[in-house]
């Protein structure tokens, strides 16, 4: 071959890793030979989803033949009753993952750039690189967004801002004043992208609802899920909800059908199952309890964390510690790719779960 690929790639591409995302079960038994494994790895619901999505979907599943609404207007309709705003201004994803890059593709061109904190959410320089803009990264507080320090970053060059409330992987989160401060600084012409993945666990009194701050700033964009509390992470549906000019203009690069038929229907049947929402976040409020009740008596230093996991600090290289635990059946996350090469991240899981992790790694911490 005489030909290089590579090269012929954008220059931003050519400057990507592809996402790592948490090991999959399937591939541990196949490397190990292991079939008693638990994964506390990619921060998924330890209760799966709703019986009321489940039963949506496989409804729906009568009708895979045909395309799905590609305006997902059922489910745009449920969520604009549910979240108070219209429905002109929302836009579905793949996942939230997609409403970000959706975000990317519109708006960043090359020579722009898109401003995000260390220690945030891989995702965010990757879309970046991937319209060969370029990633400006903000040096965190205490593994925090330090949004004083991210408003002085922005440029002429701004076009993007990425924020994650609470943030993915430390845990960490801003308060409504911090927010508003910050948001009160940007310039109307720069994209606001406030992150709430994890939004329904969070259980703190000045925690920010990027929602109601619509209104005030038309440059916001607030990017939510199913795949967390709701437990349907294996669907992949997301969505971002803004000021109606920048949802259209986001809907205009969305491909036509990029929700399947059954994520739709399980999605709108998820939002109404608040029984099931509730018993989620109280199964996280008493998993995040646990493993820090547990983890101290390691004498181990964590993040504090307002999500459904903690990052926690080995005391030194944690990928041997990472490995070990994969040899004891218990698969959690090595955060070296973030620039957090001391830390693991493991998922609040059931009391089982979480015990044995704990088990496990007061074992493999014994063994060094």
């Amino acid at each position: 071959m005489t030909c290089d690929y590579i090269q012929l790639a954008n220059d931003g591409v050519q400057r990507l890793r592809p996402y790592q995302p948490g090991k999959p079960i399937e591939e541990l038994q196949r490397e190990l030979g292991i079939h008693d494994v638990i994964k506390l790895a990619s921060n998924e619901n330890p209760l799966g989803p709703s019986h009321r999505a489940l039963d949506a979907a496989r409804h729906a599943l009568d009708q895979i033949h045909l395309y799905p609404d590609g305006a997902g207007y059922s489910l745009k309709a449920a969520l604009a009753e549910r979240l108070g705003v219209g429905a002109d201004q929302l836009v579905l994803g793949n996942g939230s993952n997609d409403v970000l890059e959706l975000i990317a593709r519109a708006y960043l061109q090359p020579g722009d750039e898109a401003v995000y904190s260390e220690y945030a959410f891989a995702i965010y320089p990757l879309v970046t690189l991937a319209c060969s803009a370029r990633p400006v990264e903000v040096e965190s507080h205490l593994f925090a967004h330090d949004l004083a320090a991210m408003a002085e970053a922005i440029t002429e060059r701004t076009r993007v801002v990425f924020l994650a409330n609470p943030n993915n992987p430390t845990g960490t989160w801003f308060n409504d004043h911090a927010l508003d401060a910050f948001l009160a600084r940007v310039p109307e012409r720069v994209l606001v992208v406030l992150d709430e993945a994890y939004f329904e666990y969070v259980e703190e009194s000045h925690y920010p609802d990027g929602l109601r701050r619509l209104a005030r700033y038309p440059n916001l964009i607030v990017a939510r899920t199913f795949s967390k509390i709701h437990g349907l992470a294996g669907l992949r549906v997301g969505y971002g909800v803004a000021h109606p000019q920048v949802a259209d203009v986001l809907n205009r690069v969305r491909q036509p059908f990029n929700v399947n038929i059954p994520a739709l229907a399980a999605a709108e049947a998820a939002l109404d199952d608040v029984d099931h929402i509730e018993n989620s976040k109280s199964e996280n409020t008493a998993g995040l309890a646990q493993l820090a009740e547990g983890l101290a008596a390691l004498n181990l230093e964590q993040i504090p964390s307002v999500a459904n996991f903690v990052a926690f600090d080995c005391g030194g290289d944690a990928q041997p510690v990472y490995e070990a635990l994969l040899r004891e059946g218990v698969i959690v996350r090595p955060l070296g790719g973030y620039g957090m090469p001391r830390h693991l991240r493991v998922t609040a899981g059931t009391a089982r779960d979480n015990e044995r992790f704990l088990a496990a790694l007061g074992k493999v911490l014994g063994d060094r």
